[in-house]
């Protein structure tokens, strides 16, 4: 761990977990609707709803759906910003169950017949994240790594295969985990590896045919540096789970 981890990270805002953290859940949930958002809804759960205005937690969240890191000073401004972005934002609070306190449900649209995603994440201390829905599939996200998103048909041999290509491309994998429907439905498989697949390798994986929907995240954890929103390498729509 750096010293940055021990005294925070940097940023704008009051708060590692209700700022930085916030954004950078975000951000990644931007990252897995793979396209420029329309519309976001946020529902707040815990101590997010609690202080969410206090701790400029309304903010971030909307900083980072705009593609802001945690250490870009437009975080201040984000609502002015999501206005000339033509991005439409609610908030909302509810009880998502036994999970963190500082916990957000996003759903992201792309508007008209796009994308649309419902990511599920908390914010842990000290600016670090954990995404562990997606689409209604369990996953694990910390962003500290660039990850892997695969929606697939459950099959013998997939993960395999996946592990194959990133292995191919040189790339080494830090976690991976899966979770499925049913027997023989769809499973998501959620990887993080040390650095971004090429883009063939990417091209090649969305391809496949029992490969329904890919995204790469960022390790957003890493670097927090202010840039330009990109949309992600993507194939695919989205397919709603029941892996809880």
């Amino acid at each position: 761990m750096s010293l940055l981890d021990q005294i925070g990270p940097v940023m704008v805002g009051p708060s590692s977990s209700h700022t930085a953290g916030a954004c950078r859940l975000a951000l990644l949930a931007r990252n897995v609707l793979g396209a420029e958002p329309r519309h976001a809804r946020f529902v707040l759960h815990g101590s997010f709803a609690k202080t969410a205005k206090g701790h400029g937690t309304d903010l971030a969240l909307v900083a980072g759906t705009l593609g802001y890191y945690p250490d870009d000073e437009r975080i201040r401004d984000a609502f002015e910003h999501a206005a000339a972005a033509g991005l439409a934002y609610e908030f909302t609070t509810a009880d998502l169950g036994d999970i963190h306190p500082n916990s957000v449900l996003m759903e992201l649209s792309a508007g008209g017949d796009g994308a649309n995603v419902s990511v599920l994440g908390s914010s842990l201390g000290a600016g670090f994240v954990r995404v562990s829905q997606v689409n209604g599939f369990d996953v694990q996200v910390s962003g500290a790594y660039h990850a892997l998103l695969a929606l697939h048909t459950d099959r013998p041999g997939v993960i395999a295969r996946v592990a194959s290509v990133v292995a191919d491309d040189q790339g080494n994998i830090a976690t991976a985990f899966s979770a499925r429907q049913r027997r023989g439905g769809h499973a998501m498989l959620s990887m993080e590896i040390d650095r971004p697949l090429a883009d063939y390798a990417v091209t090649y994986l969305s391809s496949l045919p029992y490969i329904h929907w890919l995204r790469q995240l960022p390790a957003v954890m890493a670097g927090d540096t202010a840039a330009p929103a990109e949309a992600p390498a993507a194939a695919g729509a989205p397919v709603n789970g029941d892996a809880r």
